[in-house]
């Protein structure tokens, strides 16, 4: 091993430096500080769990995400964070236990034990904010606009919202009395996109001819707003909560347009998040990213296993990719200080930096100047009093 290969970081591990870590901390600011005026409280997970509440309600996909370790005290399995949302549930269900609505918000690094096949890293830092207590249309929407709002503030200019309810096919699945092999297969057809392997699967497992139709139509129904009118019109005669699932999209597009610019599409056979999610599901894209930058959607009863069934909602953003959406504000810059002890310096030091100042002292012997360190200034001795004067080219190398 060489001394280089000694320092690499493991696959899909990466490390902040200036300026993106300021740029992000800028970002998380100003992220958390809209949540705070839209009534979210901020909540701070911890980094490991039992693996019996991490992993609550979740599926197998967060599973297989986790790495898990044996905690030396108890001698139980922890897990290391993979997604914050279930951990804010059980805060939700068993450590607040407040009634009514709940808005929460978090900001926080968590760990992967594979990288994400779109986005690369196995290290992100997950922001995002979730609603509990309110089953209704009202809180899917506040949560879809605070997404949208959230990715106008990180600098997104145009953004894509596709729409989607994992209650459609679940729906058509129940009704068409499907076993679980079959619903699998039908599920994998659907993610994999693939007509031909959706038709084989309905064929071998759906009998009633209508129920056919209606699923292997969910293959095609994906596009701008004409998608809800032609969904309709195939799953005339489909049950009720069919029907529901389609108004409420029908009103999420509505209020979108009503209060963003941004592009909307429909796809009815999105099924990502399928052993969790519950209702409706959205996801925000922006040209040049190949994957979406806010996913969401409902997933009610998350906190059954911790004692309170609750209503929820909630989207998460990785703040690594959102902070590369637009650069960092231009730096105040910064306030050169000679290598000298001097109380009256030293004063005037305190002082600046209680103003916000960004002031650096330089350090006895210390080869690298103002130019090096980004300063646009310097203290100076002026009348008996110690003065920030602007640099000029001339001097910034001194």
């Amino acid at each position: 091993m060489t001394i280089a290969d000694r320092w690499l970081l493991p696959d899909g591990m990466d490390e902040v430096l200036p300026p993106q870590a300021s740029r992000m901390e800028e970002l998380r600011r100003a992220l958390l500080d809209l949540y705070h005026c839209w009534g979210y409280d901020q909540v701070m997970p911890p980094p490991v769990e039992f693996l019996d509440s991490l992993l609550t309600g979740t599926g197998t996909d967060l599973d297989l995400q986790t790495f898990k370790l044996t905690d030396q005290l108890t001698g139980r399995m922890m897990g290391a964070s993979a997604d914050v949302t279930p951990q804010v549930a059980r805060m939700d269900a068993h450590s607040l236990k407040r009634q009514g609505p709940v808005r929460l918000c978090y900001c926080t690094n968590v760990l992967r034990a594979k990288a994400d096949q779109h986005q690369g890293g196995r290290s992100p830092v997950q922001v995002g904010a979730e609603l509990f207590g309110h089953a209704g249309l009202e809180a899917d929407s506040e949560i879809i606009h605070l997404a949208l709002a959230s990715m106008k503030a990180a600098g997104a200019e145009e953004i894509h919202l596709a729409l989607g309810h994992i209650g459609i096919y679940r729906s058509l699945a129940e009704a068409a009395a499907l076993s679980d092999d079959q619903e699998r297969d039908l599920f994998e057809a659907l993610a994999l996109k693939s007509p031909s392997q959706l038709a084989q699967h309905v064929d071998a497992s759906v009998s009633d001819p209508a129920l056919a139709d209606m699923l292997l139509a969910l293959g095609d129904l994906h596009g701008g707003a004409d998608i809800l009118r032609q969904a309709r019109e195939r799953f005339a005669g489909a049950p009720a909560s069919v029907t529901a699932a389609l108004d409420q999209l029908d009103a999420l597009y509505q209020g979108v347009l009503a209060r963003f610019d941004v592009s909307l599409y429909f796809d009815l056979a999105e099924l990502r998040g399928y052993q969790y999610h519950t209702g409706m599901m959205f996801a925000a894209y922006v040209p040049g990213y190949g994957h979406a930058l806010a996913k969401g959607g409902r997933y009610d009863d998350t906190g059954r296993a911790f004692g309170r069934a609750r209503p929820a909602t909630g989207f998460s953003m990785d703040l690594k990719q959102l902070a590369s959406l637009a650069l960092a504000s231009p730096s105040r810059g910064a306030i050169w200080s000679p290598a000298v002890q001097d109380e009256s310096l030293n004063a005037a030091i305190v002082a600046l930096r209680e103003q916000g100042e960004r002031v650096i002292q330089a350090l006895p012997g210390q080869r690298t100047g103002p130019a090096e360190h980004e300063c646009d200034r310097r203290l100076e001795l002026i009348d008996g009093r110690w003065q920030p004067t602007t640099l000029t080219q001339e001097t910034s190398a001194s």
